[in-house]
């Protein structure tokens, strides 16, 4: 009989321990939903369910009734929460502490046993008991600092004093995800066994706690006493964590910081004093910037995720892949579709491509046995799943075939011609192109609405982002199917419609063509690059475009310039084209704006040569002053020099063509959503990811802010410079609509 029963709780009596006395289980299971997750009407029946919980209990057992635990906090329903005045906040996040508490606070030993996952908000919950069971297999973890934000539910208080203060701040600075057995090493669960004998195991606990042959008074104390560090281990500990932390995260990502100082600042405190000091820290961390756009890109992943999976009823199934060319993208999709266990032919018409492709497979699946990620038996399973092949009739069995030969459009019309008389008539055929028309090679076959686009960023193992590109005649089951595929590589699609450059590419050269502009002006291209690092990207546009080739750089510069002459146009005395010029292609043959080396441990360096400042028709860089902030890029720095341009200029006028571009993709319907506009761009170039994506920082930012610093440089800058500038009434309609 039930004390207590709900949509997402149920309290009911261990009938295996009757004789011994009132032994009850708390079993979550919500009803409605395919995992448990902390909501409110969770969180509401908890609380119920501990109140019906008699003061003469001898022990509770907390279950799951799903083959996982929980998954943690419902982020989108407590994103209001964290928008409230800080008082009311705090009182709405110390009533979780106060349940949790009650439960820690039972008079009687308290067992949780663990399947499948335990994160978050669940697993603070499982710190609240005393004993932890875990599974084989399952993960624990506090990844809220992906979020941005930290475990504000008792994790910064009850984990450090179980298991130590370097392994708890590595859990909740890092936010990784543990295995049970690394969990059980360093005592954040006390044992672990078979998932099908938990339960057994749970209750066996419980029966030798009650009889007194495991003292579990003492579990409890320790959650609820100080952290047992004298002074020179304290001072150790927390000097040592707050390097480790400031180096990974730096200053754009407040959260591990700020919850190291709240277990610092709890050294000597105990329980309900340290969890007073851990919700003053949480209230202040859900309401950086950081963590907005951490969130908010949380949820658009989700979203994006959600728009894919639902297009799964129209997909047809991928029996046989094949992927047309060897080279370094071919190989990569061969790969990655072999990982995901989709058998696909890799075609070539060189043999030493063939092999070198094979040999780059090989590679691949060796480091990650390495990383312990495979073994010798699974990398020889994977490796089966790719048939190299020179013959085009081996073709005929495949049902998805991916075009990954060089980017010419002559060469690839020749391919894609070749090949779908070579298929069935119901396969489909994609293009893996960053740049070509996806229409335009349609209209040389015979069956265009077989035909996509699928534009895999380089390198392709590494790189979340696929771009599905809608051509004018593809129907909506190639596109579902091209999704359904990218999924199951464990990619993130995204489906634009067809234009120069795509949504991507298009974007990021409206960037590169404000970098050629700036170094026209003579502003060094190296401070370029470290006033961009600075901001957040990963590396600056010089760098990027070593990285991608300047070949490349100065192919694609011409499709644009087709395609956006006024604002794109690629003039022959600009960087790129004098670079490629120069036959300097970047880190392909080792010499771009950088030049490429190794040093004398082997590892690779860049280094600046005179050289290509002679090609610029620039002297080498002198020490630059100080000057203005930047409207667009508060706190990025803003040293003057190259001319009186300071950095806030250099990030306003690459940043400012960025967003502009974005917001004309979203007017003409490119891409349907900003928020999948900000994921491509966070997926697909590394935009940093404190400021959320263009479009979420733009919002940040704000349409006025933005919309006077593009008129200003619009009336400042002469043409073809000033186009990329101009707002449109397309542009003020997007921006003001985010804002």
């Amino acid at each position: 009989m039930s004390l207590f029963s709900g949509n997402c709780i149920e309290l009911k009596p261990i009938s295996e321990l009757s004789s011994q006395g009132e032994f009850y289980e708390l079993q979550i299971n919500l009803k409605k939903e395919s995992v448990n997750k902390f909501n409110a009407e969770t969180l509401k029946e908890l609380a119920e369910a501990v109140a019906k919980i008699p003061s003469g209990v001898k022990g509770l057992l907390v279950s799951s009734g799903k083959d996982a635990f929980l998954a943690g906090a419902d982020i989108t329903e407590f994103l209001v929460h964290f928008k409230k005045p800080e008082a009311e906040f705090k009182a709405w996040a110390n009533e979780t502490h106060k349940l949790f508490n009650r439960i820690e606070d039972l008079n009687a030993p308290t067992v949780v046993i663990i399947n499948g996952f335990c994160l978050g908000g669940g697993m603070e919950f499982a710190l609240s008991c005393d004993f932890r069971i875990a599974g084989a297999g399952t993960k624990l973890g506090l990844p809220e600092a992906k979020l941005g934000i930290f475990p504000g539910w008792g994790g910064t208080v009850r984990l450090p004093r179980l298991i130590g203060v370097d392994c708890g701040l590595e859990w909740i600075t890092t936010g990784n995800q543990y295995d049970a057995n690394d969990a059980y090493k360093v005592g954040a669960v006390d044992a672990v066994v078979a998932p099908a004998d938990l339960r057994a195991a749970g209750i066996d606990l419980l029966g030798k706690c009650a009889s007194g042959n495991i003292i579990w008074k003492n579990r409890k104390e320790v959650k609820k006493g100080p952290l047992l560090l004298n002074k020179t281990e304290a001072a150790m500990a927390f000097t040592t964590n707050k390097g480790g932390v400031l180096a990974v995260a730096g200053t754009n990502y407040p959260a591990p910081m700020l919850a190291l100082e709240a277990v610092e600042k709890s050294l000597h405190s105990k329980r309900d004093e340290a969890l007073a000091n851990e919700l003053d820290a949480f209230s202040k961390v859900v309401r950086t910037t950081a963590a907005k756009a951490l969130v908010g890109t949380f949820l658009a992943d989700q979203a994006v995720k959600k728009k894919a999976k639902g297009m799964k009823s129209s997909a047809r199934e991928i029996k046989q892949a094949a992927v047309l060319g060897a080279g370094i993208m071919g190989g990569g999709i061969a790969f990655v579709s072999a990982s995901s266990k989709v058998p696909i032919f890799m075609k070539d018409i060189k043999p030493e491509a063939l092999q070198h492709g094979m040999k780059e497979a090989a590679t691949l699946l060796d480091k990650g046995i390495q990383r312990g990620k495979g073994t010798p038996l699974s990398m020889a399973d994977t490796l089966s799943r790719i048939t190299p092949t020179l013959k085009q009739d081996d073709l005929k069995t495949a049902n998805f075939v991916i075009e990954a030969v060089t980017e010419n459009e002559k060469v690839k019309i020749s391919v894609l011609k070749e090949v779908e008389d070579t298929v069935s008539a119901d396969a489909i055929i994609v293009s893996n192109t960053s740049t070509i028309s996806i229409t335009g090679l349609a209209s040389n076959l015979k069956r265009p609405e077989k035909f996509c686009g699928m534009h895999f960023f380089n390198p392709v193992p590494k790189m979340p982002l696929v771009e599905i590109i809608r051509g004018a005649k593809t129907a909506p089951e190639t596109i579902a199917t091209a999704v359904q595929y990218a999924l199951t590589m464990g990619k993130t699609p995204i489906v634009v419609n067809d234009c120069p450059g795509f949504l991507v590419n298009r974007v990021l050269f409206a960037y590169f063509t404000a970098f050629n502009q700036l170094v026209k002006q003579g502003v060094d291209f190296v401070r370029i690059d470290k006033v961009m690092e600075k901001w957040g990207w990963p590396m600056g546009p010089a760098y990027l475009l070593d990285v991608v080739g300047i070949d490349t750089g100065n192919h694609a510069s011409e499709v644009m310039a087709k395609g956006f002459p006024d604002r794109m146009p690629l003039a022959p005395d600009e960087a790129v084209a004098l670079l490629y010029k120069a036959g300097r292609y970047g880190q392909k043959n080792g010499k771009g704006f950088y030049v490429y080396s190794v040093d004398a441990k082997g590892k690779p360096k860049k280094d600046v040569s005179a050289e290509v400042y002679g090609l610029l028709g620039q002297t080498p860089p002198v020490v630059a002053a100080k000057g203005a902030t930047s409207a667009a890029g508060a706190g990025a720095g803003s040293s003057a020099g190259d001319g009186g341009i300071t950095d806030a200029e250099i990030i306003d006028r690459l940043m400012l063509p960025f967003i502009f571009e974005s917001a004309r993709c979203l007017d003409e319907k490119i891409v349907d959503e900003s928020y999948e506009l900000d994921m491509a761009m966070l997926t697909g170039l590394g935009f940093p990811p404190f400021r959320g994506g263009p479009m979420r920082f733009a919002e940040s930012v704000g349409a006025g802010t933005l919309i006077e610093k593009g008129n200003s440089y619009f009336k400042k800058l002469n043409k073809p410079a000033s186009a990329l500038y101009e707002v449109t009434s397309g542009i003020e309609g997007v921006l003001k609509k985010l804002t």
